[in-house]
């Protein structure tokens, strides 16, 4: 067992400081200080009251799809209410500087286009929430007119641009994870010289290979969790610490 090197935000500071290119990857526990629940909490974690909709059930069962959208227009909207908290606010000051050159996330919640950081610099492994695709052509459908749709008729009518089925572009279970985005969180990764971890318990593969992948191009690895994780052994430095607060002294002044 490797020696884990436990640090504060003054080291993680420091970290930051030295780097020239640094590339964030984000889980759960940064939106949790935004009032939304992660998945695996016991007790309160969204897969401990609801049942996952698998992909492939999806795509096979209208009744399945109906479900699947009855709990979506339905269900707890606090998604739409989240807004993005001070970890949010702090990498997205960092993107502003020029010091973090991409964000890669596995939330869907849009928290870190909403603190201003440009699309083009978020990287979504699991998807939106926030509107739906056609699973053929792609084509985008915003939330709000299809919910009409769904009030009206218990049903999302096919797409009107090819006819393929209309799904929220969130990454379901049994569904494949996006190539072009892992693509460029490859990419990502392989380019920066500090890979910090923020809010991650990096067990979902294949997204948390990317880290790892980081440091063994020979990027320094941070990681910024309130529990432990796989990578904590080969990281540079731990911080079990509140994210917001931790994130935040990054770009505090002196």
């Amino acid at each position: 067992m490797g020696r884990i090197h436990l640090g504060d935000a003054d080291a993680l500071r420091e970290l930051t400081a030295a780097a020239s290119s640094v590339v964030f990857f984000t889980g759960a526990g940064i939106s949790t200080e935004s009032g939304i629940p992660d998945f695996r909490s016991p007790g309160t974690g969204l897969w401990n009251r609801v049942k996952p909709i698998e992909f492939q059930d999806f795509v096979a069962s209208e009744e399945v799809r109906r479900l699947s959208w009855q709990r979506r227009f339905d269900g707890d909207r606090v998604l739409e209410r989240a807004k993005p908290n001070a970890g949010h606010r702090a990498i997205a000051r960092l993107v502003d500087a020029g010091k973090v050159t991409a964000v890669i996330t596995q939330n869907v919640d849009n928290l870190h286009q909403d603190s201003g950081i440009p699309e083009t610099h978020v990287i979504e492994l699991h998807g939106n929430a926030h509107h739906a695709r056609c699973l053929s052509c792609h084509k985008r459908y915003e939330l709000e007119a299809l919910e009409v749709v769904f009030r009206r008729d218990s049903r999302i009518p096919p797409c009107d641009q090819c006819g393929g089925i209309i799904k929220t572009a969130t990454i379901s279970f049994g569904q494949s994870m996006p190539e072009r985005e892992m693509r460029r969180a490859h990419a990502a990764v392989q380019a920066c010289d500090l890979c910090i971890v923020a809010g991650s318990s990096l067990v979902v593969y294949p997204a948390a290979t990317l880290p790892e992948l980081a440091k063994q191009r020979g990027a320094r690895l941070a990681i910024v969790n309130r529990e432990a994780t796989p990578l904590d052994e080969i990281a540079d430095l731990v911080v079990r610490a509140e994210l917001g607060a931790t994130l935040s002294q990054l770009v505090e002044r002196d």
